[in-house]
């Protein structure tokens, strides 16, 4: 059984993440979306994060997979917490934009994880 993760962000672009992750899993595995929002976020603050939101949670739940927004300001160390704590095998993410640097959140995050989670980054 695997556990995969899916990272996504308030955009309705991020259901190609979701149908990637569904579309990797196997019999018995377990799919996890997740949205890491900065503590000074306002949920639902206007009616288009709102939108945003709830067309989010319409696909995780078409998906199987339940979708969880958390607050936090250091995403990186969130979501490996996460990873760790539902033992998650498998990353999904979308690629940032631009060239891949250095102190970029998808090389933070791939440093983060040491080898505990396969990071697999979906080509916009």
């Amino acid at each position: 059984m695997e556990n995969i993760l899916v990272c996504v962000t308030k955009q309705r672009t991020c259901q190609r993440l979701i149908d990637y992750g569904k579309a990797m899993m196997q019999e018995g595995d377990a799919l996890h979306i997740v949205h890491v929002a900065g503590s000074d976020y306002t949920f639902l603050g206007d009616s288009e994060e709102h939108r945003a939101l709830e067309f989010l949670y319409e696909k995780a739940r078409e998906a199987g997979a339940e979708l969880t927004v958390l607050k936090s300001d250091d995403a990186v160390e969130t979501l490996a917490s996460i990873v760790k704590d539902r033992h998650v095998t498998r990353v999904v993410t979308g690629a940032s934009p631009g060239p891949l640097v250095l102190d970029s959140f998808l090389n933070r995050l791939k440093a983060k994880l040491g080898g505990s989670a396969e990071l697999i980054i979906v080509p916009a």
